[in-house]
């Protein structure tokens, strides 16, 4: 047993499985490894709304609709529409940094 796991005992059947956690999250397709019987599909996650899935992974946005939270690469929205223009947030999503004057200068130029 990891300390980054979750511990489920299905008491249909007894077993025991040992999910991984990454980032807070356990992968669905996880859940089809809980089997009532071997001819099962495996368990499934039913989410009404989308409340409590995430779509993916990303180093690029970071969103909490119900904090009103959103990053581009850790930056506040507010923060790059009041103080960068289009093309340095255009750089900050492609290579992950705003661009310094002559960076930018080089890159608008190519």
């Amino acid at each position: 047993m990891t300390a980054n796991s979750l511990t489920v005992t299905d008491n249909r059947t007894g077993k025991v499985y040992e999910l991984p956690i990454e980032l807070g999250a356990i992968r669905a397709t996880d859940l089809r490894k809980i089997k009532a019987s071997a001819d099962d599909f495996g368990l499934m996650s039913y989410d009404p709304a989308f409340m409590n899935t995430a779509a993916c992974r990303s180093a690029i946005t970071f969103i909490d609709g119900d904090r009103g939270i959103l990053r581009y690469r850790g930056y506040p929205i507010e923060a790059l529409a009041e103080r960068s223009t289009f093309l340095e947030t255009a750089y900050l999503l492609l290579y992950g940094e705003l661009p310094t004057g002559e960076r930018l200068d080089d890159w608008v130029y190519q």
